[in-house]
This record gives C-alpha cells, structure tokens and sequence, in this order.
C-alpha cells in the first residue's frame, strides 16, 4: 500500500484560507524522511523523557506528601495544585515562546528550559514551607519544562511527511519512558536517600541530559522560494482556521483529554494506598502506566500513518476510557492493577502523540503549526490546573464501590468525550471532502 500521499481525511483536514493559501506547500519529495532528523528524534525523545517523564513521576512524590507529614497542615488540595501548576505554566508558556520564536533561536528557549528546570528541582530540595513548592516544583518547573517542549514539539514536522506520525509518536514516547524509568527510581531514592536528595539528583541528570541534548539538536531550513518551513516564518495562524468546526473539535478532544491524563498519571500511586497495597506497588502501577505510553505512543503514531490520524487517535481515547470505567474499578489486587496500567497507558498520552500530526493536517503550512499548537495549548491550561483538584475531591472514602469510584468514572468519561470530540472533527472533514468533491 503506497504511503506517498495523506489518508483522505488528512486532505480533508487541509482547510484552506485566505492568509495560509497563498504560499505553496512542501511537496514530498522536500523532507529527507530520515537522515538526521532521526538524530532530531532521538534528542527531543530524551528530552522528553526528562521534562514530562519527571513531571509523571510526581504521582509517586504525591502518594508521598499524601502519607507524610512533611508540611505540616498542608492539605491534599495544595499538593493537586502543585501537580497541575507544572502542567498548566509549561502551555501557559506557549504563546510567547511562538511569538518570540522569529526573533529568538530555539537554543535560546532550550538553554532557557534547561536553567529553568534545573533551578526548580534543586530549589525544591530545600523547601521547608508548602507554598515554595508551588514556586519551584510548579511555576519554575512548569516554564522550564515548556520552554524546552514547545521550541521543540513541531521540529520533527520539518523532517518527516510521509512517516510523520511514526516520529511524532516516538519522540512523544520519550515523556511514557522517563516516566516509567523515573517513577520506580524516585520512589527508591526517596525511600533510600530522602525526597530532599531525590529532587538534587533528578536536577542535576535533567541537566545533563536536556543540555547535550539541545546542542545536538537542529532545525531544519528549506529555501523560502519552495516551501515557508523557514525560522523567520514561524508561527502563522488565520483567524478564520479557529473558527472552523473541524478545529473546534481539536480543541475539545485535547481539553476533554488532559482532564482525563491529568486526573489517571497522579492518582494511580495513591489509589494503590488507599486500597491497601504498598508505596512500591503505586509506583510499580505508575511505572507500567508510563510503560504503556511508552509502547503506546509509537504504535499510535504508526497506525496513523496507515488509518488516519484522526481515527487512530479517537479509538485509542474511547479504549482508555472504557478501560478506566470497565477495568480499572475492579483493579485492586497488584496483578490486575498492573495489567491495567498498561492497557490504560496504550491510549492514555495519546494527546501528546497526535496534537502536532493532527495540527499539521488542520493547516495548509506548516508555520502555522506552532500557532495552532499554541491556542490548544493555551485551552489546556485551566484543565490542566484543575484536573488533579477535582480528582482529589471525587474521592469518596464511603463508596461501597470504592473511594476512588467517582474518579475512575470521570477519567472514563473524559477520554470518551475525547474520543466523541475528534468524531466531530471526522464529520466535519467528510462533509468538506464531499463538498470540494461537488
């Protein structure tokens, strides 16, 4: 089956307007398809793998605030807005990193990250008020981890067309792979060495690695006189794209999907102790969550090259959500919560596998790519912020289900709206097909 060409809701998806359709784009024959953009591959996966991978092994730290007393008198609420604090100021971020993208390298931003996330983990070590962590382990992290996600998020778009989903997938996996990697360790260097040299040690790796990283990193330039894929072009977005149905629709799959994420990454370790297992088995089922996004994240990117990248990705949300309605609630003993943390992990990050895929289709250029990332990571930040607070107060300690019943019900259905967001976008992207067809 050849794969020269998108599927035919991909060229639905291209919707044209006024500003973006006036410069040609790239024909496949103008991206590599390889070379070194796998190189390019290989550094955003590894920083991924220590931004959002040490963002994911909070749950294991939570679990730890939520059974300690380390900040006496802090309740659960502030330790949940610390988790969503990080997530929601690295997309916070994101709009002036793309309007400054034109005027600055993404060296800059990746120098900039790397600095800010250092400072966060090393000045968490040595907090000793709760109200420092939202400081260091939230908004310093949160900018740090942005400024490193958003400068480097849409770069392998300028390697790949055809095997686009394939390299988006992997370097998504790299988030499911720290997280996997750096849930089972934080939880031994806490038990081992305090949470304190846990945070130093965590700073100084994410230094090391995102900096090495960075350096080796490189965009790519075509000539401006055959494609706008140029630095000094980034970032161009219609007015008339927002308004589209079709990308109303993505922005409702990614807010649905985050509150969902959100709400599965930071609970599982603490679902784990409230329903009797121990602090090495919450972490072991937050491992093997990060350990189904990480086997995940690439499988979706490769059957949406072959299906389509909306289809794929909308199963892969409704599977997660039937999962956490249907399977996780029936998950108490180690063998079946370990079982469903890796099915749950298959579909669950599947935002961060598809958004930038997706949002290449949704435009005509790809420098309008990073303005459209832009506004749905600016609609992510308030479910971000929130989704790990609700969570905390679905808990039901008088459930005959359960204590956790109520939030293993709103996980569901989040990702089943998800999943019904992006079948709007499918008909909307039918029906343009049929109409340009007459």
């Amino acid at each position: 089956m050849s794969q020269s060409h998108p599927p035919p809701t991909a060229k639905a998806l291209q919707l044209r307007d006024p500003v973006s359709s006036t410069t040609p784009t790239p024909t496949d024959d103008q991206f590599p398809e390889g070379g070194y953009g796998w190189i390019c591959v290989i550094c955003i996966f590894l920083i991924n793998a220590h931004t959002w991978g040490i963002n994911s092994a909070y749950g294991v730290i939570l679990s730890f605030y939520l059974s300690h007393d380390e900040f006496p008198g802090t309740p659960a609420l502030s330790y949940a807005f610390v988790s969503g604090l990080s997530i929601s100021c690295a997309l916070l971020i994101a709009p002036i990193v793309t309007y400054l993208s034109p005027v600055l390298s993404t060296r800059v931003f990746i120098i900039l990250g790397v600095l800010l996330e250092t400072a966060s983990m090393i000045g968490a070590s040595f907090v000793t008020q709760s109200w420092q962590l939202f400081l260091s382990q939230g908004i310093c992290f949160g900018f740090g981890m942005g400024s490193l996600f958003i400068s480097t998020v849409g770069i392998p778009n300028q390697w790949f067309k055809r095997r686009r989903g394939v390299a988006n997938g992997i370097v998504a996996a790299g988030s499911g792979t720290g997280g996997l990697v750096y849930s089972l360790a934080t939880n031994r260097m806490i038990e081992n060495l305090g949470f304190r040299w846990a945070f130093r040690v965590l700073g100084i790796i994410s230094f090391t690695v995102n900096l090495i990283s960075g350096l080796i990193l490189r965009e790519r330039r075509v000539s401006s006189s055959t494609t706008t894929t140029t630095k000094k072009k980034k970032g161009g977005l219609s007015s008339s794209l927002i308004q589209q149905p079709a990308f109303l629709g993505f922005l409702s799959w990614g807010f649905f999907s985050i509150l969902g994420y959100i709400a599965l990454l930071f609970s599982l370790a603490s679902y784990a102790r409230a329903v009797g297992l121990d602090s090495n088995t919450g972490s072991l089922a937050s491992a093997l969550l990060n350990l189904g996004q990480a086997l995940g994240r690439p499988l979706v990117g490769a059957l949406s090259d072959k299906f389509g990248r909306i289809e794929t990705a909308a199963i892969a949300s409704a599977l997660c959500g039937l999962f956490c309605m249907v399977f996780w609630p029936f998950a108490s003993r180690e063998a079946s919560l370990f079982a469903f943390s890796i099915l749950a992990g298959l579909g669950a990050g599947t935002i961060w596998a598809s958004a930038a895929a997706i949002a290449a289709e949704l435009v005509v250029e790809l420098r309008a790519v990073p303005g459209a990332l832009s506004v749905l990571w600016l609609v992510l930040v308030v479910p971000g912020t929130v989704a790990e607070v609700i969570a905390l107060q679905l808990r039901d300690p008088g459930s005959v289900q359960g204590p956790y019943f109520p939030v293993q019900m709103f996980t569901g259905v989040m990702y089943l709206a998800a999943a019904g967001s992006l079948g709007v976008v499918f008909f909307f992207a039918r029906r343009d097909l049929l109409l340009s067809d007459g």
